[in-house]
């Protein structure tokens, strides 16, 4: 009290463009106003950090890719929790262990060509089993992470079953004529050495599930989520179907934002393929 300060406000993203030098609908008295403030120094354009730490607005200066981005993060945390293991246990099992016959053959075959598979279908058929028959909450980042595991699954399989074939046969020989069994041979000796490769193609697999939109869009997860999910079982959203939000909106300043929310997610994507690159150079042993 009795003390006069100076508050910087965050102002209507009309005025952002109009400082811009863009298309904008401000009337003439509004226009004059902000060009006094201007030359005032009391309106200047600053760095946007509120993008980084807000969630989605109908607001263009409000809005933000943080739920998304934590959306995002809750989704693959699931996709990576289910896949994972089924797909490293699956090709160990044919590469190690099946039988070569009709059955297994037809199973292989099949796995390559999910590889190939439209990703929209992959989400009609989590909208079908998850969320139709197991009832599995819509727009979640547990049905989009299950949905993203079926997709992701045939790509660590055959990642997998490839890093396992380039282990040479003399460490299988050498395991067996110590004694092992077939489960010491894999366990101790081939799977530590294929580690790095199967690594590296799950990476890949994640950054690939990452940038996929068509199939959450089916199961519902480009609501608009003002908040940050906290749960993997309350509503949310992921930024490739953020971003997808954004480009459809009217007002220009959105499209600032989807700018923003692809340079953001092609950050992501180059970094982990940049660490799946560093992996397979670190890790990676020529025989």
């Amino acid at each position: 009290m009795g003390t006069t300060r100076m508050e910087w406000v965050l102002a209507d993203s009309e005025v952002d463009q109009y400082l811009k030098g863009h298309y904008t609908r401000l009337s003439e008295s509004h226009k004059r106003a902000v060009d006094r403030l201007k030359e005032a120094g009391r309106a200047e354009l600053k760095f946007n950090t509120r993008f980084f730490t807000s969630g989605d607005s109908k607001m263009p200066e409000l809005a933000g890719i943080a739920s998304a981005a934590v959306g995002t993060v809750l989704t693959l945390i699931v996709t990576m929790a289910v896949c994972f293991p089924i797909g490293v246990m699956t090709a160990v099992y044919l590469e190690e262990f099946a039988p070569d016959n009709r059955l297994t053959q037809i199973i292989e075959i099949n796995i390559n060509n999910l590889a190939a598979v439209p990703s929209i279908l992959f989400g009609l058929l989590g909208l079908a089993i998850y969320i139709n028959f197991f009832g599995v909450p819509r727009s979640t980042p547990l049905v989009g992470g299950l949905t993203l595991a079926l997709m992701t699954l045939p790509v660590i399989i055959i990642a997998t079953r490839t890093a396992l074939r380039s282990v040479p046969d003399t460490i299988r020989q050498a395991a067996f004529g110590v004694g092992c069994s077939r489960w010491q041979v894999v366990r101790d000796h081939v799977l530590p050495l294929s580690l790095p490769g199967i690594m590296t193609g799950s990476i890949i697999g994640l950054a690939q599930a990452m940038g996929e939109t068509a199939p959450l869009i089916i199961i519902g997860m480009v609501a608009f989520i003002p908040d940050v999910s906290t749960s993997f079982s309350n509503a949310a959203t992921v930024m490739p179907a953020q971003i997808f939000t954004w480009a459809g909106e009217p007002e220009r300043a959105f499209t600032e934002k989807t700018a923003g929310g692809i340079l953001v997610l092609l950050a992501v994507l180059i970094s982990l393929n940049a660490c799946a690159v560093w992996m397979r150079k670190k890790f990676e042993r020529r025989w």
